[in-house]
C-alpha cells in the first residue's frame, strides 16, 4: 500500500506545482495489477496467518481472487470472481467493497485427517446445493478479515494501515473516492485535499511522507488462525 500511495504521492508533485489547477477538481491515478498484487502481499497475506497467498488477475469491471489457505489441516487453493462496489480511502475511513459475481471454485484441496475432507465436501454441498449460497462469505467473517452486508463483502483496512503514519499522512492530502478495474490495472479516482497540503506544519514535506520501504517503526497486527 506505501508503494500505490507513493505513485499517487508522485502524480500529485506535478500537480502541487501548478496549484492553480487542482479546486477540487477529481484525478485518476493508475496501479499495474502487479503492484496490486505486491500490496495484497505486504499488507494482507503477511499478516493473516491462515493466508499462503493472495493474488488477482484484473480484467474490465472485474477480477479473478485467487487464494491459498492452510487452516486446521486443511490446505486449500480457492478462486472467486469480484466486481469491486465501492473504494473509499480518506483519514477517517480505507474502506473497499466487493460483491462476489460467481462461486468459490476450489482449485486442489488436501486434508490431514480423512473426516476433515469429508466435512469440507458436505458442508461445501450444503451451501451451495442445499442453501443456494457460497461459503466464501461466511467463513471470511468467521476469521474476521471481512463483514458480510447485504450480500456484500466489507473489506476494513483500517487495522492495518490506520497506525501507518506515512500513510495517514497522504489520506490526509489526497481522498480515494473510488476505483475502476480496468484490464491489468486498477485506476483510482481521488481528489487533492487543498487543506491538507497548503495547512501542513512547516516541517512536513508531503512529498517526502511516503517512503517505498517500512522505516522499521511500522507495525502491523496479524490476525491468527
Amino acid at each position: 500500500m506505501s508503494r500505490i500511495f507513493s505513485k499517487i504521492t508522485s502524480s500529485v508533485q506535478q500537480l502541487y506545482q501548478r496549484a492553480e489547477d487542482l479546486i477540487e477538481e477529481e484525478r485518476d491515478f493508475s496501479v499495474s495489477q502487479n503492484l496490486l498484487n505486491a500490496t495484497f502481499k505486504k499488507y494482507v497475506t503477511d499478516n493473516v496467518d491462515l493466508l499462503k497467498d493472495l493474488h488477482a488477475d484484473v480484467y474490465d469491471d472485474w477480477l479473478r481472487l485467487y487464494a491459498t489457505v492452510d487452516v486446521v489441516g486443511i490446505y486449500a487453493a480457492l478462486s472467486v470472481d469480484l466486481k469491486l462496489v465501492q473504494m473509499e480511502f480518506n483519514k477517517e475511513t480505507q474502506l473497499v467493497v466487493f460483491e462476489q459475481i460467481s462461486k468459490t471454485q476450489v482449485i486442489e484441496a488436501r486434508f490431514d485427517k480423512m473426516y476433515k475432507k469429508l466435512g469440507a465436501n458436505f458442508a461445501l454441498f450444503v451451501f451451495q446445493k442445499v442453501l443456494d449460497k457460497d461459503p466464501l462469505g461466511p467463513i471470511l467473517q468467521h476469521y474476521n478479515i471481512v463483514q458480510v452486508k447485504h450480500g456484500l463483502l466489507y473489506l476494513d483496512l483500517n487495522r492495518w494501515l490506520g497506525d501507518i503514519e506515512s500513510v495517514m499522512r497522504t489520506l490526509r492530502k489526497v481522498h480515494i473516492n473510488h476505483g475502476i478495474l480496468k484490464e491489468t490495472e486498477l485506476v483510482l479516482l481521488a481528489n487533492v485535499n487543498l487543506d491538507g497540503i497548503f495547512n501542513r506544519d512547516k516541517q512536513d514535506n508531503i512529498f517526502d511522507d511516503l517512503e517505498l520501504d517500512d522505516d522499521g517503526k511500522t507495525t502491523i497486527s496479524p490476525i491468527k488462525d
